[in-house]
Formats: C-alpha cells, structure tokens, sequence
C-alpha cells in the first residue's frame, strides 16, 4: 500500500517535510524560491496556485506561511511600522486548505494569528538541544503536546560551544548567533546551511504530529 501524500506549502528548506516523512507520508514541497537543500520532490511555485493544481492528489496538508509580519526578533530590529509591510497570508491559507475538505496543519511563529493552537518546543524532544516555540493549528484532527516546555537548561554561549549532543547546552538558532555545525545537530537538521536553520523547524515537531494524522487518515481509510 502506498502512503498517504502530503503537500509542503511554503516549504523552505523542509524541517517540517522531514518529520512528516519520517512519521510515513510521501512529501512533495512547494515554495515561490528556489530550495536546492530540500531533501524531496519540489516545485518552484506559488503556494496557492500550486494547491488549486496539485491539492486534489493529495491526502493532507502542512503549511508554513511567511512569518515576518509576526516575528519578534525582525520587529524588535524594525519598529512596529515595519509590520505593514509584510502581508498576513494566514487567513487566506486557512481558507484555502478548508475549502479542501482534508486534514491540514498551519504552523508560524508565536504571535500570528493561528487558532486553537499547541505549541511546541525543542525542550520538549529529548533529541533536540533548541529553544524554539511554534504554533500549530491542526484541523481535522486533535492533538496535545508531548509535554511541559522546560527553560531551565544550560544555554550555549553565543558562536559555538557545542560538543556531544547529551553533554551540550541549549542554543536558539535564531539569527547570527549560532554556528552552522551546532545548529544542525541542536535542529536535528544535517542538510541545512545556517541561514535555512535559522527559518525552520525542527522535524521532531513534525513527526511528532505527522504521527498522530497518519492514524486519524488510516481510521477513514478503515471506515
């Protein structure tokens, strides 16, 4: 039996396209840039022109739309007025993945206006050394995180300080205070440069929810 099929929409350099693979999807990705890193089947494309073409060969859907308008970092550096600037594409994702009529994932930055959320962080996944909060908004299905957030650990000092992932502090990945080479092994992301790090998540969140849809389609399935 072939696995179900799931479309990467604002896919970047597929932090979320790992996990959903390694929770049994087949992935294909969809960004309007050119992502020479990402590890499956792309398109160079507009997400929603792309999703009124392919979505109908597909069993579910993620999407990660552009979070600038949101991100505390960018807006700190920018002021407030740097917000106008930047379209909000998360309402006119959600209308467009629930016209579909198939399960779908929304994730972005905390802050965006997503609803009925869980956020997630890397404290949260024994195999990841990041502090980093998403929001997901999962429809079709439910979902709770996999445990409490824990700040408490260790943080690495900015450019390095990374040795044996059980023996390593936590680090951010945001920005330019991180190496490329920690920043991989704190993301759980080997194939990713520095820059496409510091944009993407880690695919323990994915596959931690990819999971638990890949049961809800397989029950449809039995019906």
């Amino acid at each position: 039996m072939k696995p179900p099929r799931l479309l990467d929409l604002f896919c970047g350099a597929g932090g979320a396209a790992m996990g959903y693979h390694r929770a049994g999807f087949e992935v294909v990705g969809v960004d309007n840039k050119p992502q020479p890193n990402y590890p499956f089947e792309f398109y160079e494309k507009d997400a929603f022109e792309a999703l009124a073409v392919l979505g109908p060969h597909f069993d579910a859907f993620h999407a990660s739309p552009p979070c600038q308008k949101y991100s505390v970092a960018t807006n700190i550096h920018n002021g407030q007025p740097w917000k106008k600037e930047h379209p909000d594409y998360v309402a006119a994702t959600r209308a467009r993945l629930a016209a579909t009529k198939r399960p779908f994932v929304m994730e972005n930055v905390p802050g965006a206006p997503l609803q009925d959320y869980i956020i997630l962080c890397g404290t949260m996944f024994p195999e990841l050394k990041v502090y980093r909060h998403r929001l997901f908004e999962c429809h079709g299905f439910k979902i709770k995180p996999p445990g409490p957030c824990n700040h408490t650990h260790r943080m690495g000092k900015s450019k390095g300080e990374y040795h044996a992932l059980d023996k390593s502090p936590y680090i951010t990945c945001a920005g330019h205070n991180f190496q490329a080479r920690s920043g991989r092994i704190a993301m759980g992301v080997p194939w990713m440069t520095r820059a496409e790090i510091a944009q993407a998540i880690p695919p323990a969140y994915t596959e931690y929810i990819g999971r638990e849809l890949l049961t809800v389609l397989k029950r449809k399935d039995n019906r």
